[in-house]
């Protein structure tokens, strides 16, 4: 038997041993913690901020940046070398550093951020509303609010994965206190779990229900299943919504239950994220670019108080974003990902969706 797993109960299709490489950092593994930044020089910014005058006087749409119309002739060969080489077959997160968007306006800074991130990959839909440009800012909203996201409140997301292969944030300013992104190695996590709890980590490659918080797509129900584990195509991808929406995926009847060995396995993941020696702690400053490759890192970030005047309350501008070089995806992804084709998946796509990208919080 493997641990506490008998023999004569089937597996789920796990690799059955833990998975080595780059991705399978912790926390403890930085201690300088500028390994993960790549600053910026003044000759880069002058190739952005040229761009971005270049799209802007020629009255491209923010919506409509990308690669072919967004030029950094040598800057952008640096990005998509940090995309292959970090994100997606590296450590999985990487920091960009020195963006001076204290002197930018919205439509600058948007124009700057949807043309770097046009090197990493595709936006998508981050809600029902179409937003290929999200705004990650305290609205608010209460988290006992069904239809609310947690990060359009103050109050701490805890890990999760977005749906998406590629999350980046720019953040614009910060707030008075708090508001760190924290970050851990999914890989990591499944080690640990294999190592000390295998039955557990079995547990964690079979389907749980998470809840869509009244992003519906057409013809499916108001949650979706999905293993947090997956071992495909020699990837272990990690798909993990939030607790917070597992939890309240129990509000819809015909939700498959959690069982007291589902609740064990999750507690244990959690407790592992939760780990400081697991997760990594990342002081945002203006001008920062954070990306992180989903399918290899849970992302997080602590509580924080804002400012009480409007104009210096933190906000943080949001891409999903997907790669022409992704990693296979198993199909059970096409559930939260509409899709599982490289190049052609993630977001939220809902009846009657419009795609725009907002200048405003909305």
């Amino acid at each position: 038997m493997i641990g506490n797993l008998s023999k004569s109960e089937p597996a789920p299709t796990m690799p059955l041993k833990t998975i080595e490489g780059p991705a399978a950092w912790r926390g403890v593994d930085f201690r300088n913690r500028d390994d993960f930044v790549c600053r910026l020089s003044d000759a880069d910014i002058t190739e952005i901020e040229t761009a971005v005058q270049a799209v802007i006087q020629g009255g491209v749409a923010h919506i409509a940046i990308d690669r072919d119309n967004f030029h950094l002739p040598r800057l952008g060969n640096r990005f998509l070398r940090m995309r292959d080489e970090a994100l997606l077959r590296g450590r999985g997160f990487i920091v960009v550093r020195g963006l001076p968007v204290a002197r930018y306006s919205m439509e600058q800074a948007a124009a700057a951020f949807l043309g770097i991130g046009a090197y990493f990959g595709r936006p998508v839909s981050q809600n029902g509303k179409g937003h290929i440009l999200g705004h990650v800012k305290d609205l608010g909203r209460s988290i006992d609010d069904p239809t609310a996201r947690i990060y359009q409140t103050t109050h701490r997301q805890t890990f999760h994965t977005d749906s998406a292969d590629i999350v980046a944030l720019l953040c614009l300013k910060t707030a008075k206190t708090g508001g760190l992104s924290r970050i851990v190695s999914s890989i990591c996590l499944y080690n640990e779990m294999f190592r000390r709890r295998p039955d557990l980590a079995a547990v964690l490659f079979e389907p749980l229900p998470f809840d869509r918080r009244s992003e519906v797509p057409a013809g499916k129900k108001g949650f979706y299943e999905t293993p947090i584990f997956n071992w495909y195509a020699d990837h272990l991808s990690v798909i993990y919504g939030n607790r917070y929406y597992i939890q309240s995926s129990q509000r819809f009847p015909d939700a498959p239950r959690l069982t007291a060995k589902q609740i064990e396995a999750l507690d244990l993941f959690d407790a592992l994220a939760n780990d400081p020696s697991n997760y990594l702690d990342i002081e945002f400053k203006p001008g920062d670019v954070q990306l992180i490759h989903n399918h290899v890192i849970l992302h997080d970030r602590t509580d924080y108080e804002d400012w009480p005047e409007p104009e210096r309350k933190r906000h943080l501008l949001r891409l999903w974003l997907c790669p022409p070089n992704g990693r296979p995806l198993p199909p059970v992804f096409a559930d939260r990902y509409g899709a599982t084709e490289i190049g052609n998946r993630g977001g939220i796509v809902v009846p009657g969706m419009t795609m725009h990208a907002p200048l405003e919080a909305c």
